[in-house]
């Protein structure tokens, strides 16, 4: 399966906080988006396991993804290796999209700059014939994606774009409320994180607006790229 967009997230729910309201209107548009999971996130404090593939799988039937898959990697160890990258060109050479997302390259959580250097490395290293990967039995053919997009997360990083997600902020919230065991039940015996309290959403959507705010959007979302880009035409600009 050929895909438009594929996101990548250290942990499940990494994607829908940072870039789901880009990811939903693309998916309105007709493109086909999937999401890869590095890890189970077995480490988080609240939740388990089985509970974080369930509420993972709620929040891809929102987004509309075509697909989701979850590569096992060691929460809070997984390195920077050889096998890992082969890991994830492999998936980048299955989807073969146009556009990869992945996580800051700066966060406080230190799995998420990892991680976005994992796959920005991988996306480049996918592209060269000469490293042989095989899915199922079968040689894959290289494939560079055009462009990876870091979402901005913890941090407050400045953005390299901002891309407006009015329409779908709601729904973006319902993708990141699917995550129940993670965020705000005042029921929860659980313990409280930075990101289970009441106001976490307020911080949610202020990040939204703020990201916003400069280009005259009432909501965006911001990513870093590491490269310089380009438009055919200024009109595309807003």
């Amino acid at each position: 399966m050929k895909l438009d967009i594929l996101a990548f997230g250290a942990h499940p729910d990494d994607v829908e906080l940072s870039a789901a309201g880009t990811l939903l209107y693309y998916a309105a548009q007709g493109k086909a988006i999937g999401a890869v999971d590095l890890t189970e996130g077995e480490l988080g404090t609240r939740g388990s396991v089985a509970a974080r593939y369930e509420e993972a799988e709620a929040a891809a039937q929102i987004l509309g993804l075509k697909v989701r898959s979850n590569l096992r990697m060691p929460d809070g160890f997984f390195e920077h290796n050889q096998a890992n990258l082969l890991r994830i060109i492999e998936q980048i050479r299955l989807y073969r999209p146009a556009i990869v997302m992945a996580n800051a390259l700066s966060d406080r959580h230190p799995d998420h700059g990892r991680a976005g250097r994992l796959v920005a490395e991988a996306c480049f290293l996918a592209g060269l014939r000469k490293i042989n990967t095989e899915h199922n039995g079968t040689a894959q053919e290289p494939h560079r994606p055009r462009m990876v997009l870091h979402y901005i997360q913890d941090f407050q990083l400045e953005p390299s774009v901002v891309f407006d997600v009015t329409p779908f902020v709601n729904q973006k919230l319902a993708c990141v409320k699917a995550y129940k065991t993670q965020f705000f039940d005042p029921n929860s015996k659980e313990p409280n994180t930075p990101i289970s309290g009441e106001l976490f959403f307020d911080f949610l959507k202020g990040r939204m607006q703020e990201m916003g705010r400069p280009a005259g959007l009432d909501y965006a979302e911001g990513f870093v790229i590491n490269r310089r880009f380009a438009v055919k035409d200024l009109f595309d600009l807003i």
